[in-house]
């Protein structure tokens, strides 16, 4: 299910809706009245509700009959790296719950929420190495870019999670936050050592799960295949074998997140058969606190 631009004034009328309700448990902090002064024009987007009315540009108006807000380019005091798992596993699941497709937009969701703060992004694809997709411009017109590539991709293959994060590790210079979105279907092991090469940054990570997954609509006597491997094998799924199916994935979710915590990375399960917009709000509530306690420190 191809995401359409749509989907991003989607995000602007979510990011209005956090904004506000972020200004409201913050009442007693004053905002700054020079909003856009000695900044650098880079972009437009439509205006939402509750923008600042002084950032729309009354001359595109007038042409257009439309409402436009003035985006300026700030400094930018941290970086959000999305790192998209693309391997094969990840295409799973029917429609909107197809774990790529919803990992997508939760990646391009980030994407546009730093941009809107005023922070830069990078945008790559997770595999066997590390493919950047975006050019070095935290847009919306880059937004609309990078969901043409996204759309573009083909899940394949398997994800090296120790050498494609250790060689992207070795590129990050700047104070970070590196979300990876993945199902993490691979050893443990590889996925702490993975983990461990970004260590120096602020890392969190968006475990994808499909309803699918935990509870498989099958029953009897199955062919399951290992989508990155092509292997086979029989099994019959029913009573004790379908209840250790999912106790195995439950520990394997539970043992990726006590890592997670070793190494003080979070880590956040997703279901892709829940609405995206609640599931992606929650997360960055979470994210937000967070960042704002460090800013703080």
């Amino acid at each position: 299910m191809p995401i359409e631009p749509a989907f991003l004034d989607e995000l602007a009328r979510l990011e209005g809706a956090l904004r506000r309700e972020t200004d409201a448990r913050q009442q007693g902090t004053q905002r700054s009245p020079n909003v856009g002064e000695g900044l650098t024009f880079s972009d437009y987007r439509r205006y939402t509700p509750g923008d600042d009315v002084r950032l729309v540009d009354w001359r595109v108006y007038a042409r257009t009959d439309e409402y436009f807000i003035k985006q300026y380019e700030a400094e930018r005091n941290l970086t959000v790296h999305v790192l998209l798992d693309t391997s094969a596993s990840m295409d799973f699941g029917e429609g909107a719950a197809n774990k790529f497709g919803f990992a997508a937009r939760f990646g391009l969701a980030f994407a546009y929420f730093a941009a809107t703060q005023h922070d830069s992004f990078r945008f790559s694809a997770l595999g066997m190495g590390v493919d950047r997709l975006d050019r070095g411009r935290s847009t919306r017109g880059e937004l609309l870019r990078l969901l043409d590539a996204v759309n573009a991709i083909e899940p394949d293959g398997r994800t090296d999670f120790v050498d494609a994060l250790e060689a992207y590790a070795r590129t990050i210079h700047s104070r970070s936050l590196v979300v990876v979105v993945s199902d993490f279907l691979d050893d443990p092991d590889a996925i702490e050592d993975g983990i461990a090469a970004l260590g120096h940054n602020d890392v969190l990570l968006v475990h994808v799960v499909a309803p699918e997954e935990r509870d498989p609509d099958v029953a009897g006597d199955t062919v399951f295949e290992d989508p990155e491997t092509g292997t086979t094998q029989r099994a019959y799924f029913a009573g004790s074998t379908a209840e250790a199916y999912r106790d195995r994935l439950s520990e394997h979710v539970d043992d990726v997140a006590a890592r997670a915590r070793t190494l003080r990375a979070d880590h956040v399960v997703v279901d892709t058969g829940a609405d995206f917009f609640e599931s992606f709000a929650e997360v960055w509530r979470q994210q937000d606190r967070r960042e704002r306690q460090r800013r703080r420190r």
